[in-house]
C-alpha cells in the first residue's frame, strides 16, 4: 500500500472539508448526487470518445498502481544479475537455461533466453529495446487518460453549474427551488475542479513516475545481460549497475 498516496487525498480533502466547516458552512452542503452524476458521467463519456478501447480499458486496470505501485526493487535485480554473471563464467551461457526458465519477470525471462540462445550483444539489446519502447509508449498512453480527464472536469463542471443556473432561472416563481439548483451549479464547479486536481491529474503524473521508474529497471537489466553476454567480470558488472540506485 502506497500510504504517501493515501494520505495525500486524506490532507486534501481534510482541507477543503475542514476549511468549508471553519467558514461556517456546512458538510452536506458539499454533497450533491446530481453535480457528481453531471461531472463523473460527462468526463467519462468525453473520455470513452477519445479514447481507444484497448487504451481505456489498461488504464482501468492501471488504477490499482496508486495505491499499490508494481514492485520494482533496483537492488534485488542487482544482485540476481550478479548471481547470473557467476553463474555464466562458471557453466557457460547454457548454465543460465533453467534459470530462465524459472525467471518470474517476462521481461528479465526474455532477456535471459536471448542471452542462452547465444544471440549477439547487439541483437540482444535490438530485440529488447524494442519491447521496452513499446510497453512505455503503451502505458504512457494509458496513464494520459487521466490527465485528459482532469482536462475534462472541469469544463464539465461548469457545464453542471450553467444547467444549475438554468434551472434556477426557470424557477424564480418558487423559492423553494432557488436553493438546489444554485447548489448544484456551485457544487457542480467544485467536483470539477476538485477531481481534475486531487485526483486525475496527481493520478496521470503518478502513474507517469512509475512507468519511468520501470522502464529503468528494464534498462539496468538489459545493461547487466548486456555485460554478461560480453563477458564482462561480475564485480565490474556490480559496480557499472550500481549506477542505477542514485
Amino acid at each position: 500500500m502506497d500510504k504517501l498516496t493515501l494520505a495525500g487525498i486524506l490532507i486534501a480533502l481534510s482541507a477543503i472539508i475542514g476549511g468549508n466547516i471553519l467558514e461556517g458552512g456546512y458538510t452536506h452542503s458539499l454533497v450533491q448526487l446530481t453535480a457528481f452524476v453531471i461531472v463523473m458521467g460527462g468526463t467519462l463519456g468525453a473520455i470513452m470518445v477519445q479514447t481507444r478501447m484497448g487504451t481505456f480499458m489498461r488504464a482501468i486496470r492501471m488504477i490499482p498502481w496508486i495505491f499499490k505501485p508494481p514492485v520494482v526493487d533496483i537492488d534485488v535485480c542487482i544482485q540476481k544479475i550478479v548471481k547470473w554473471s557467476h553463474t555464466a563464467r562458471k557453466e557457460g551461457l547454457l548454465g543460465l537455461e533453467s534459470i530462465a526458465e524459472s525467471e518470474p519477470d517476462e521481461f528479465a525471462r526474455k532477456a535471459l533466453q536471448l542471452l542462452v540462445d547465444g544471440s549477439e550483444p547487439e541483437t540482444i539489446r535490438d530485440v529488447l529495446d524494442v519491447d521496452m519502447v513499446s510497453k512505455e509508449h503503451t502505458e504512457l498512453q494509458a496513464a494520459r487518460v487521466f490527465e485528459a480527464m482532469g482536462g475534462y472536469s472541469p469544463t464539465i463542471g461548469i457545464i453542471g453549474a450553467v444547467m444549475g443556473l438554468i434551472h434556477v432561472m426557470n424557477n424564480l416563481a418558487d423559492p423553494s427551488a432557488l436553493g438546489p439548483g444554485i447548489a448544484v451549479a456551485f457544487v457542480a464547479t467544485i467536483y470539477g475542479v476538485g477531481m481534475a486536481n486531487i485526483l486525475f491529474l496527481p493520478m496521470s503524473h503518478k502513474l507517469k513516475a512509475l512507468i519511468h521508474h520501470q522502464i529503468r529497471y528494464y534498462e539496468m537489466i538489459v545493461d547487466g545481460i548486456i555485460s554478461i553476454a560480453e563477458g564482462e567480470n561480475p564485480r565490474n558488472i556490480e559496480m557499472k549497475l550500481q549506477g542505477y540506485l542514485l
